[in-house]
């Protein structure tokens, strides 16, 4: 990737995170003192091939405004934008609030809120595997379980083969203008969208898969927080 190539990220965070059964959305519930959304943007403010991080907030979101002292000591933390109904809306919002600063074949990097354990070296491995291509990337974990499919009673169909099989995570990488356009049309035709990299998969594209370390999971349970908290005690330990 040339060093003159702009790297980008942008953290969708409108949801409410419903499953977690509690009084606030789960990117705003503590972990080790903190906000998991605010471990999440220190690690992407902090890496530094990024230039610049937004967030995208529902407009009535009543938790953001405690963090924007916390925020002022990250200088790459470009602020927030107004989310959309749905994460493909939100993302959408991002890319054409990005296109103010950055260029249609700068990099984009979108990474979920409640994914705070990310490592920079998994960064890293993402930026290089993308190199000066055009198709993007994403990190991922290998399927290593027995996979089932079942019916609506919950019978198994069969077994699937887990050969090739891949758990989508992120970040997940692609040129700002291929993004946008692609998310634009699936928008537009109403298909169903799942992740970015199924986006671009839409418009013909084969992003590169990127294995990633499994510490880098995604907070949607309860018990994901002790989980996530056990994680990032270890990574300290061994930084």
């Amino acid at each position: 990737m040339a060093a003159a190539d702009g790297i980008w990220a942008l953290v969708p965070a409108g949801g409410q995170g419903q499953r977690m059964q509690a009084a606030q959305p789960k990117q705003y519930l503590p972990l080790l003192g903190r906000p998991v959304i605010l471990h999440t943007l220190e690690r992407l403010c902090t890496h530094p091939r990024i230039r610049g991080v937004i967030v995208g907030v529902a407009d009535k979101d009543l938790h953001w405004p405690a963090l924007i002292p916390l925020l002022v000591r990250y200088p790459r933390f470009l602020g927030k934008y107004a989310g959309g109904a749905t994460r493909a809306h939100t993302v959408m919002n991002g890319l054409r609030e990005l296109s103010k600063r950055a260029k249609s074949d700068d990099w984009i990097m979108v990474h979920d809120a409640v994914r705070p354990c990310v490592r920079h070296a998994d960064i890293d491995k993402l930026i290089a595997a993308v190199g000066d291509g055009e198709e993007g990337g994403l990190l991922a974990f290998a399927v290593s379980d027995t996979v089932k499919r079942v019916d609506n009673d919950g019978l198994v169909i069969e077994t699937v083969a887990r050969n090739g099989l891949w758990r989508a995570v992120t970040p997940q990488m692609f040129r700002m203008g291929a993004l946008a356009g692609a998310l634009e049309k699936a928008l537009r035709e109403g298909k169903e969208i799942t992740d970015e990299a199924a986006v671009i998969e839409a418009d013909g594209g084969h992003p590169r898969v990127v294995a990633c370390h499994p510490d880098n999971i995604k907070i949607t349970l309860p018990e994901d927080l002790k989980l996530a908290e056990l994680y990032m005690k270890q990574q300290q330990e061994k930084s």
